[in-house]
């Protein structure tokens, strides 16, 4: 049957009761090697044996709380107990000194703890060999046996508070890990549900307030003209049946593994989809002006997809909230990056009072999008009256060469000419 790990675990739960079982041990075996195990050996006054070994051995049980203090007497009574013996008892004896000696190196700090320890080591040796030079001589085995039983007494205290203390800042890494870890997961989660919402935002809303825009003239229109009515519900129709679309597809991305396929990623326009963007708005009576300067260029995924957002809210909001339904949207090409400017030229006020107090999150979605890719984005009044969306993105552009730069490059102008017709 195996005792040690019962013990191991009584010993942690109960350290004052392990270091009275420890001191009882090595009492009795002293005593007994002493007293009986050499009959014929020379005693001095029994009792006075028998109690400073009792001391010696009985002060461990407190070696953790005073250290020192039981290093001190457990290596005088020690010493009272070998001269009492006449110097011919058992070494086991030093034992208990030893411990006190681990204890001291294990539980103070390192360096204090050391110097106590080869201090206390050396004087009990001197004093040890003072008072049996007579009988053992200053190299007897008594004074080897302790020198050495005290030096590794305090190496492996030293020892065993290195590897306590290793095994500490082993379970403080392995927490702060842990904690940086759930921090990572809660971040990446509230980041997944804000860009969801920034989706939903800005392709479902987007849809919905062209429904509301239509629906709007359907009613005002469907007793005095009832083919606008008819054009004005079938823009509803459309723009429901995107607005589903998107919405099914964004849904998809919180389906749990296992669950029936669903796309991976939501089908995300960009700027090749303007020209059917700018349509529709002014097919909901949004008169949308729109020019460009520079050379095309050929804009990484996400730019692309920030550039068209940016350009699908704000024009939203001008024909949410313009008074004349007039924008101007200017696209610039320079070295370097994209410039987008959409000015609402409807409202002759300085600024669009009712658009920022909205409480709405447009336009801080479309600034969290720009400033995510490393952009600069700014709105606000524009001068002479209105409302002015400017933001500068990065191309980001991709690693092409050759024919497949010519055609990128070709494909990105086609694109501008056809999101400016």
């Amino acid at each position: 049957m195996n005792l040690v790990g019962p013990a191991r675990v009584i010993s942690r739960r109960h350290p004052q009761l392990a270091d009275a079982a420890v001191a009882a041990a090595v009492f009795v075996a002293a005593t007994l090697t002493t007293f009986h195990g050499l009959p014929a050996s020379p005693v001095g006054n029994r009792w006075l044996a028998t109690a400073a070994a009792l001391a010696c051995c009985g002060a461990l049980v407190l070696r953790r709380l005073h250290p020192v203090v039981v290093l001190a007497v457990s290596a005088v009574a020690a010493e009272v107990y070998l001269v009492e013996t006449r110097g011919t008892a058992d070494v086991l004896i030093l034992l208990a000194p030893c411990i006190a000696l681990f204890t001291v190196a294990d539980v103070i700090e390192r360096r204090r703890g050391l110097l106590i320890g080869v201090a206390a080591l050396a004087a009990c040796v001197l004093v040890h060999s003072l008072l049996h030079v007579g009988v053992l001589g200053p190299l007897g085995p008594q004074n080897v046996a302790f020198t050495a039983l005290g030096a590794l007494a305090i190496a492996a205290g030293d020892s065993s508070r290195n590897r306590r203390a290793y095994l500490s800042e082993v379970e403080r890494r392995a927490s702060a890990a842990e904690l940086e870890r759930e921090q990572d997961a809660r971040r990446r989660v509230v980041e997944e549900r804000l860009r969801i919402a920034r989706d939903l935002h800005d392709s479902v809303g987007h849809h919905l307030a062209l429904i509301s825009v239509q629906s709007d003239v359907a009613a005002r229109a469907i007793d005095t003209d009832g083919g606008a009515a008819r054009e004005a519900l079938q823009h509803v129709k459309s723009a429901s049946r995107k607005a589903l679309t998107e919405l099914r597809d964004t849904v998809s991305l919180l389906r749990e593994p296992g669950e029936p396929v669903a796309p991976t990623e939501i089908p995300a326009a960009g700027l090749d989809a303007l020209g059917e963007l700018l349509d529709g708005l002014r097919a909901a009576g949004l008169a949308v002006e729109c020019r460009a300067t520079g050379s095309a260029m050929t804009l990484a995924p996400a730019a692309d997809l920030t550039a068209y957002r940016v350009i699908q809210e704000s024009l939203t909001n001008v024909r949410k909230h313009s008074a004349g339904q007039r924008a101007r949207l200017a696209l610039g090409y320079s070295r370097c990056e994209l410039s987008i400017t959409v000015d609402d030229l409807g409202s002759a006020e300085p600024a669009d009072a009712t658009r920022e107090a909205s409480g709405g999150h447009g336009i801080e979605g479309m600034r969290e999008r720009v400033l995510a890719i490393g952009g600069r984005f700014e709105a606000g009044s524009r001068p002479g009256g209105g409302f002015r969306v400017t933001a500068a993105l990065p191309y980001q552009p991709l690693s092409l060469t050759g024919e497949t730069r010519a055609a990128e490059t070709r494909a990105a102008e086609t694109r501008a000419r056809k999101g400016l017709r």
